[in-house]
């Protein structure tokens, strides 16, 4: 962060200072809310959380040379004291960005969020210092403590911004006030919680709605291959880009394929000129990530050649998101168990496929959170998208939607041993230690609150006989 004083903290906040001996001490590290990564400078965050309050940490941080705590109340070392830490919190990350002036990118969608703003990092950080978002940190308490790690060096912020519901990306923008703002789709993630489509893209929306006009410098980069998103052009008053695979695109990829290994290619089109591209990365789902990074790239004044080097570079920078890794015995493991929408699931399936091609293939599937009354249908459609694939052997792990993704698998012709029902983590691993073969292609897929990436680590633990924690 950038050098500030408690006193002049505690004015942005709104706080009182509380056992400061010298209000002019400077904050010179980082914004923490997690005690261990306290150190000489930082300023820590006391959040009260279901399991732990960081209030009673404040002693700590401070002998760990930390120069204060934001608190909700006195805590008995140096303290500014607030009503509400959070508030104070993207007060005090408002401040700092407006401060700072950086170019601000922020991105939404329904899937592939992650990914692709790890793309963009890597290929802005080519250009000047980019800071980003780590991993899924993308709430009301991860965006400002990622705004807050900026510094006076840094040229991009590339922030990626989540929504549970209308008016939460409002209110992140307020906070962290982005010059381009890029929507990539409008799938089904959280539909059980926005009620449908419609209101998703309502509130994925509210980021274009949030940009500073095309004279200003705003820039709203929206995919032309998803019509919700292409329809928000409509909602914003920032210069419009679009990207996607059709012809009108601003920024669009033409010769898409796969290459053996399951990874994409293409020849990238900007207004300044084309290049290809063969990524590191696996599936074709991964083509709309990279035009959605390169069209950032291109309004910020990367040439095409500039933008296709770095993405035919750059990796996955967030684990358990299409991590492939092959055993010493042949068998390959793709972990992309961090979480799962009907969209993501439908893309790492025709991503298994393309790995596997030629080679035996297993889709180790849970559960989909959050999909309300459209549940049952979606678990159906992806359990027959695993055998219209030809996937090898569907293991289908959990309950009610496990059983689910195998009753659209048998509907569809799995019959026999091709599709199994089990009911829990350790017995997918059993399963699997007993069958799997030299060759083998094993996909781990489903919501984070399943868990599955114990199966990948398990099955990457070759000569581990221990017990999968449950979860």
């Amino acid at each position: 962060m950038i050098a500030l004083s408690l006193a002049e903290i505690a004015e942005v906040v709104g706080g009182q200072t509380h056992d400061i001996p010298d209000p002019s001490v400077q904050v010179t590290g980082p914004v923490v809310r997690d005690s261990r990564e306290a150190g000489p400078g930082s300023l820590f965050v006391a959040f009260v959380g279901e399991r732990a309050d960081g209030h009673d940490y404040a002693r700590a941080v401070v002998e760990a040379g930390a120069a204060a705590v934001l608190a909700s109340r006195p805590v008995g070392v140096p303290a500014i004291v607030v009503d509400d830490v959070q508030a104070a919190l993207g007060a005090l990350a408002r401040h700092v960005v407006r401060e700072l002036g950086t170019t601000l990118v922020a991105l939404t969608g329904s899937a592939g969020k992650t990914s692709t703003k790890d793309l963009i990092a890597q290929v802005l950080q080519r250009k000047a210092p980019t800071v980003w978002t780590p991993g899924s940190l993308n709430n009301e308490i991860g965006l400002p403590l990622t705004a807050l790690s900026a510094t006076e060096e840094t040229r991009f912020l590339v922030l990626e911004m989540g929504a549970r519901g209308i008016g939460h990306i409002r209110y992140l923008t307020g906070l962290t006030p982005p010059k381009i703002g890029l929507v990539l789709n409008v799938g089904s993630a959280h539909i059980g919680e926005f009620g449908g489509r419609e209101q998703i893209a309502q509130a994925k929306g509210e980021l274009v709605e949030s940009l500073p006009p095309a004279e200003e410098g705003g820039t709203a980069i929206l995919n032309a291959d998803d019509p919700l998103v292409r329809a928000m052009a409509s909602r914003t008053k920032a210069k419009v880009i679009l990207f996607g695979e059709s012809g009108e695109a601003d920024v669009r990829a033409e010769n898409v394929r796969l290459t053996d290994s399951g990874q994409p290619a293409f020849s990238l089109h900007t207004p300044s000129g084309c290049s290809d591209v063969t990524m590191r990365l696996y599936g074709e789902h991964h083509v709309s990530n990279a035009l959605a990074a390169a069209a950032v790239a291109h309004e910020l004044g990367m040439s095409a050649e500039e933008i296709a080097t770095a993405l035919s570079e750059a990796g996955s920078l967030s684990r358990w998101r299409m991590e492939v890794t092959e055993r010493p015995d042949g068998v390959t493991i793709v972990n992309d168990a961090y979480n799962a929408n009907p969209e993501s699931m439908r893309a790492a399936l025709r991503a298994l496929a393309a790995i596997g091609r030629g080679r035996r293939t297993w889709a180790v599937l849970g559960k989909m959170a959050e999909l309300g009354d459209e549940a049952l249908a979606e678990h159906d459609a992806v359990g027959r998208l695993a055998v219209r694939l030809n996937v090898s052997k569907l293991v289908a792990v959990g309950g009610r939607e496990a059983a689910w993704l195998q009753l659209g698998a048998y509907n569809e012709g799995s019959w026999g041993e091709e599709s199994v029902h089990v009911s829990d983590a350790q017995a997918a691993v059993d399963l699997l230690r007993s069958e799997l073969r030299p060759g083998d292609v094993v996909l781990v897929k489903a919501s984070r609150s399943v868990g599955l990436e114990s199966v990948a680590q398990a099955l990457l633990d070759t000569g581990a006989e221990g017990e999968v924690a449950a979860r």
